[in-house]
């Protein structure tokens, strides 16, 4: 009882030292002067990044910017302080606008920070269980698969603000809203248009010619100060900006643009539903949520590790995933209650923290400190930004997050199996959402894997002498070799030829040297193939089982069938058990 005692401490206390294992690593490690400047310097560029960004994502997701804004100080900061990555940076990112816009449109900027926070318990919940590993067997065609989908409906929600198109509300649907939108194409607004084609030139243009400056940092101001500038001299040339599309209330007044403000304790359920109307949580609205926040957990976990890879290689780093999604889960389960929407970790943010001198996680909390700063000093002016402008950026994100070369890549060298779980995954992401496609794309690449490792189990009969080649087999004996794992995918298929065998054996000696695992339907398999041979007169021995199927056959009670089975660990030993038994003559 003491020692299992001392057992189940040490396991608390290991789940204990898992919160904040990329900050306690730096701390471990020393925190020096240099390391504290270069962390200014790269959250101060990283915030510059996510500035634009944060309010875009949020636009695109359906509630106004500066709930996009409060994620990535709220979130942001969190997570940062608490995750096992030392270089990820945290906020809204470009792949949750599939799963948040729908949310939004239905339950309202309320109905999704309620379920912002199912999903953040859900990722502490999964961090708690060691879940964090997971992640990895998820497959190469799957991820790149529903990224790309996820590229495409993205930007093709862009292009309402980018052609400045007069839409009401959107279809729920892929298809539908490309027929709305291409219907409201009559409406198009040139002035809009030629503002977002201004930012997308810049966009593209800028990193051609340097890196140093980030590109949204000049584009934006560009946009908004010749939008402004024109606006002024012709009355007419009239754009939608931030300030034309959204306002608050503040002190029974409202205005346009963003509220000066930093984010204020709210309660999720206490904000506004959908049009607007008070939120009213019900048990059926939280039933209804329930997917949807399970649905931000996965992409919230995918997102955040496959970007904490990117960052392990990177810097040569070892992060830890479990303390990951525990810190992702606290910064979602935080944010909404300061309006904030679902975060999880931001590829492109994290990647140049890293290339700016990140050193720590201080820099992501840095990164958050500053877009603070600038939403109490800069509020007034983030309010002319263009809307077209805004989904100019979008549109580039996009375009970044499809991975076209890797996706034409795995279509044009990709065996068939996974160019069909790609396509499937592309397919499903855009007609559907992500976490059918995920869900079919797992299960799909699963079943196609078990076919695939059943096509390399196998039994073969050994033709010479396994110990000595040049010798003849005795007479009444036959070997046979076990080739793969034996588990339920190729058990039966494997142990069929074992049906069988020819007249006068009275020894078979199995080689499973080469079977590293077998399942509980490979054991029944094995059960009834030697079943099969024990009722004909043969005795069979197993030989070089390795550590997990002789496990299996330990616990399955083997030791007591001695009479008419028996296990060796090599088969110099299976051959002299199988020549004493032939020796003896047969037995009825």
């Amino acid at each position: 009882m003491a020692e299992r005692h001392r057992a189940a401490v040490a396991m608390l206390g290991d789940q204990r030292f898992v919160v904040a294992a990329a900050l306690r690593r730096t701390l471990r490690a020393g925190y020096a002067l240099r390391d504290l400047k270069g962390d200014l310097v790269a959250g101060m560029i990283v915030g510059v990044v996510a500035l634009p960004l944060s309010m875009a994502l949020a636009i695109a997701s359906g509630v106004p910017p500066q709930h996009g804004l409060y994620t990535a100080i709220v979130a942001g900061g969190v997570t940062a302080l608490l995750g096992g990555s030392s270089m990820q940076v945290t906020g809204p990112t470009a792949a949750f606008v599939v799963i948040l816009a729908p949310i939004s449109a239905k339950f309202g900027p309320g109905g999704l920070m309620v379920a912002t926070l199912l999903a953040g318990v859900m990722l502490v919940i999964a961090g708690i269980a060691r879940l964090g590993r997971l992640i990895e067997f998820i497959p190469y065609p799957v991820t790149t698969g529903f990224t790309s989908g996820i590229a495409v409906v993205i930007a093709t929600l862009q292009l309402k603000d980018f052609f400045g198109l007069q839409v009401g509300a959107m279809p729920e649907h892929f298809v539908a809203k490309v027929g709305v939108l291409a219907g409201a194409f009559p409406t198009m607004r040139v002035n809009d248009l030629a503002i977002g084609v201004l930012t997308l030139c810049i966009l593209v243009l800028l990193p051609r010619v340097t890196r140093r400056v980030p590109s949204p940092l000049v584009a934006l101001p560009v946009a908004a100060i010749v939008g402004y500038v024109l606006h002024r001299v012709n009355p007419s040339f009239d754009i939608a900006t931030i300030q034309s599309r959204f306002s608050y209330v503040r002190d029974g007044v409202t205005h346009g643009g963003i509220p000066q403000l930093p984010p204020m304790p709210v309660l999720p359920w206490n904000c506004p539903g959908p049009n607007g109307a008070p939120l009213i949580m019900t048990m059926a609205m939280l039933r209804d949520l329930i997917p949807s926040a399970f649905a931000i957990a996965m992409l919230g976990a995918i997102e955040s590790l496959l970007s904490a890879v990117v960052a392990d290689g990177m810097t040569g780093l070892k992060h830890d995933p479990d303390a990951e999604l525990i810190a992702q889960g606290a910064g979602n389960m935080a944010a909404p209650f300061f309006g904030g929407i679902a975060a999880t970790g931001a590829i492109a943010r994290t990647a140049t923290n890293i290339r700016c001198g990140g050193r720590s996680p201080m820099a992501a909390f840095f990164h958050s400190v500053f877009i603070l700063a600038a939403v109490l000093v800069l509020a007034p002016v983030l309010g002319y930004l263009p809307m077209a402008a805004m989904a100019a950026l979008l549109l580039v994100v996009a375009w970044n997050m499809s991975e076209s070369k890797h996706f034409m890549h795995l279509l044009r060298v990709g065996p068939g199996s996974d160019v069909l779980v790609l396509v499937t995954c592309f397919g499903l992401t855009v007609a559907f959402d992500m976490v059918i496609s995920v869900s079919v794309g797992v299960v799909l690449a699963a079943l196609l894997l078990m076919r695939r490792m059943a096509d390399l189990s196998s039994v073969r009969l050994v033709d010479s002498h396994p110990i000595a080649p040049g010798e003849a087999l005795p007479e009444g004996l036959v070997v046979y070799e076990i080739a793969g794992p034996l588990f339920f995918g190729a058990a039966q298929k494997a142990m069929s030829s074992l049906r069988t065998v020819q007249r006068g054996i009275r020894a078979v000696v199995l080689d499973m040297q080469s079977v590293p695992a077998m399942d509980a339907t490979g054991l029944v398999n094995l059960e009834s193939a030697i079943d099969r041979l024990r009722k004909s007169g043969v005795f069979v021995v197993l030989a070089g089982v390795q550590k997990q199927p002789l496990r299996i056959l330990a616990k399955a009670g083997w030791k007591d069938r001695q009479s008419w089975v028996a296990v060796h660990g090599t088969m110099v030993a299976a051959m002299d058990a199988a020549k004493r038994r032939l020796d003896e003559g047969p037995r009825s």
